[in-house]
């Protein structure tokens, strides 16, 4: 059995609860048949208001205890309501693989949202970046409340663009108005170039571009400056090229690469090459999907860029 769940991520008093009280006012949603648990990860200072539930099958259940956080327990809610679908109000302390490991087979999330105090989330982003990143990563939808005449709604838009290219994001201002973000936000290389041409600050942009919009890319040559990887499980004639990306803080660095395939030339471990190739997406073995395979056109070594971990800034 398929079940919906309707995800609500934020930290304290970011406005979630603000949100789902409206939601579940709201007659518009819900349908004759509809049996809706609601899974509250965190109480704030504003609590859910029965009365005013458009529907008498709304049931709400609070889990607080980190350590119940798993398939069984939260299946057993849903049965103990006979829930059709779920509304999730997430602990912004917790990280979400967390939840995402818990969610029994069959939940799916059919939709997930941000909210956060525009007045504070610099804060938050100076002091755990590690679990602002972590909630930005995945949602499809960023609201920002308490914006007035003041707030840098470039800063904003910036913080978020760091992350994710393609979540939408609402600006909601305390005199009850809204304001959807429409800032132009070009990749700074042309993906339309006979060759696209990716500075040395821009790989990371790129390399998360090319995950998002993969068909985009098929076919394409592209001309950067990597460094190489090898392992056992590379084929023959093949080299791993990629860089470190950094995406919120130093114990996040991982090296992120794309199989070249290189027709026999050999090179060195750790070796910064500069390489144009072209670009098909086909299964691959080693990534065991579909995704990039490089087809190796030039390649010349060079000497590292001056930070050899990548970011998106």
């Amino acid at each position: 059995m398929e079940i919906p769940v309707y995800l609500f991520t934020g930290f304290l008093e970011a406005g979630k609860t603000k949100f789902l009280q409206e939601t579940l006012a709201d007659d518009n949603f819900f349908k004759s048949n509809d049996r809706t648990l609601v899974l509250l990860f965190e109480e704030g200072e504003e609590e859910l208001d029965p009365l005013s539930f458009a529907s008498p099958d709304i049931f709400v259940e609070v889990l607080e205890d980190k350590a119940k956080l798993n398939p069984d327990k939260l299946e057993a809610l849903r049965r103990k309501h006979k829930a059709t679908r779920v509304l999730a109000e997430y602990n912004g302390m917790w990280p979400l693989a967390d939840l995402f490991a818990a969610l029994p087979q069959g939940w799916l999330i059919y939709q997930e949202m941000l909210f956060v105090d525009a007045s504070t989330i610099d804060v938050f982003n100076a002091n755990m970046r590690n679990l602002v990143v972590d909630k930005l990563s995945t949602c499809e939808l960023v609201v920002f409340n308490r914006c007035d005449e003041d707030t840098d709604t470039m800063a904003l838009h910036k913080l978020v663009r760091g992350v994710s290219r393609r979540t939408d994001i609402i600006y909601e201002y305390v005199n009850g108005s809204y304001q959807r973000d429409e800032i132009e936000d070009p990749l700074p290389f042309d993906t339309n170039a006979p060759v696209i041409t990716i500075e040395d600050r821009d790989f990371a942009l790129w390399y998360r571009d090319l995950a998002d919009s993969m068909p985009d890319y098929d076919g394409k040559t592209v001309t950067f400056l990597g460094q190489v990887a090898k392992n056992d499980r590379i084929p023959k004639n093949a080299f791993i090229i990629g860089r470190p990306i950094m995406t919120c803080c130093a114990d996040d660095i991982a090296f992120s690469g794309l199989l070249c395939e290189n027709g026999g030339e050999k090179r060195t471990e750790r070796e910064y090459v500069r390489l144009t190739a072209k670009i098909a997406v086909k299964p691959c073995a080693l990534y065991g999907k579909t995704g990039p395979v490089l087809t190796m056109i030039a390649c010349e070594s060079a000497e590292p860029p001056a930070e050899e971990v990548a970011t998106f800034y």
